[in-house]
């Protein structure tokens, strides 16, 4: 075969978790390469271990895939979606099209891994060139390492390796133009609307309609949004529910609309620079977020498995259904903790500080394994990812990297009075509360804190 036909085989795009054409440098090596150009995207609920998104979150993944394929066609290619186990489907996909490159943007969980592994070596085996590379994290996992060679377990240190690294690099524009290649009549293929991903409820999607637009051109109006108003601010105002301070941009980072290095550059670049200890706040919630994927690759069981694992022997008591849908729904009797799984609910989202205090409240005064509420949250969190939602359920309930001590139980009535003192977040999704229709608290704070911490000790003296 002439080199000059060789050249005409396409470079395949398999994108993921990167739903964006600026920043993408799987986009770019293809668009580099010389090659037409094929993107795909695979919906695989097939792949044995692999963890499909939740409800919420496949309602942004069809927006957000629905605006990658605007944004590909405009650049002169389209989106390929394909159905099954990512691996074979792949395979196939590379064979029917006659491709001579396949690239995508790493991901860090274990079955994940090893998927992109196997893809590699049997497309090498073929004579295709393969190459993955680093999109999504500000620092690849293995290279962020103590002095003795092993992974971090605290938060302080790991940043303060982070930060004493070379510098995250400079994100990269979007292609000017796209060579597309026509798609192939793949055996797997399919539709974005036959995928199914829309949720048939129509009162919980319409609260999503109504909070959040997906999309990368939306994701980079967000951060300039917040780059603008409330960076100077948030390092205090990220506390208060009650106020939009927060930059809202977890489900861009979580569908990889931005990268942690557009955020982080454009951060760091502006001429009106906030104050450092803003700057510095906000740039350690990334490295928050960082760590959580760094503990992924490290423990790629971390959605059901303690880290530390003197926490199986937890005495967890029968599961109280009951309670569990109470809080499902919130309507616990606990106001801060109504108010934030209404807001869940209504919206895919909550507020950091609310996230705490009611999984604390589900793990240590309902006593209610820890694991029960990471599902709930999979389920109706946009931003829903393998790393940070299972990382931070086992934050809160103490068996996990660098963990809350398991001493600390949120006292949620404290909490609101500290952090939302005249009701303004408690009224937006609870507004009977102060009222006669408000229920009764279904538990005792003070005894069933006792009662935690009694069961946590027993867990420490058996160590």
């Amino acid at each position: 075969m002439s080199s000059g036909n060789e050249q005409d085989r396409p470079a395949v795009v398999w994108f993921r978790d990167d739903l964006r054409v600026a920043d993408n440098p799987a986009l770019r090596a293809a668009a580099d390469s010389g090659r037409p150009v094929l993107c795909v995207f695979v919906w695989d609920e097939e792949t044995p271990g692999l963890r499909p998104p939740g409800s919420a979150a496949r309602w942004w993944l069809h927006h957000s895939l629905a605006s990658l394929t605007a944004s590909l066609e405009r650049l002169g290619a389209g989106l390929t979606v394909l159905r099954g186990q990512g691996e074979p489907v792949i395979e196939r996909f590379l064979g029917e099209s006659r491709a001579g490159a396949v690239f995508w943007n790493r991901r860090y969980g274990g079955v994940e891994r090893a998927t992109d592994q196997a893809v590699k070596s049997a497309a090498r085996e073929k004579g295709l060139e393969a190459a993955s590379f680093g999109a999504n994290l500000l620092f690849e996992p293995w290279t962020i390492r103590t002095g003795q060679g092993t992974p971090f377990s605290v938060y302080t240190p790991f940043w303060r390796a982070c930060l004493a690294a070379p510098p995250p690099r400079k994100p990269a524009a979007a292609p000017q133009r796209l060579r597309g290649a026509r798609a192939p009549e793949a055996s797997d293929a399919t539709t974005l609307d036959e995928l199914g991903l829309l949720p048939t409820r129509p009162d919980w999607a319409d609260g999503l309609r109504e909070t959040w637009e997906p999309g990368e051109e939306a994701a980079h109006d967000q951060l300039e949004r917040f780059l603008a108003d409330d960076l100077g601010s948030y390092r205090e105002g990220r506390d208060v529910p009650g106020i939009d301070a927060t930059s809202r941009l977890s489900p861009r980072l979580r569908w990889g609309e931005l990268s942690p290095h557009q955020v982080w550059h454009a951060a760091n670049d502006r001429r009106d620079r906030p104050a450092a200890e803003a700057l510095a706040t906000f740039q350690s919630e990334l490295g928050w977020r960082e760590f959580a994927y760094h503990t992924l690759f490290e423990h790629p069981d971390l959605a059901t498995v303690n880290i530390h694992r003197e926490y199986d022997s937890f005495p967890w008591p029968p599961l109280d259904r009951s309670a569990l849908r109470a809080w499902h729904q919130g309507r616990t009797g606990i106001p801060l903790v109504d108010a934030g799984m209404r807001e869940l609910w209504r919206t895919g989202v909550m507020h950091n500080r609310v996230r705490m205090v009611t999984a604390s409240f589900l793990i240590k005064n309902l006593l209610v394994d820890w694991r029960h509420g990471e599902q709930w949250f999979w389920d109706t969190l946009v931003d829903a990812d393998p790393a940070n939602n299972p990382f931070n359920w086992q934050w809160v309930a103490g068996s996990g990297a660098d963990a809350a001590p398991y001493f600390r139980v949120f006292n949620p009535e404290l909490q609101r009075e500290k952090f939302d003192p005249r009701g303004d977040y408690v009224r937006r999704f609870v507004p009977e509360w102060d009222t006669p229709d408000y229920p009764a608290p279904i538990v005792d704070l003070k005894e069933t804190r006792r009662a935690a911490l009694a069961a946590y000790d027993a867990v420490k003296r058996s160590r």
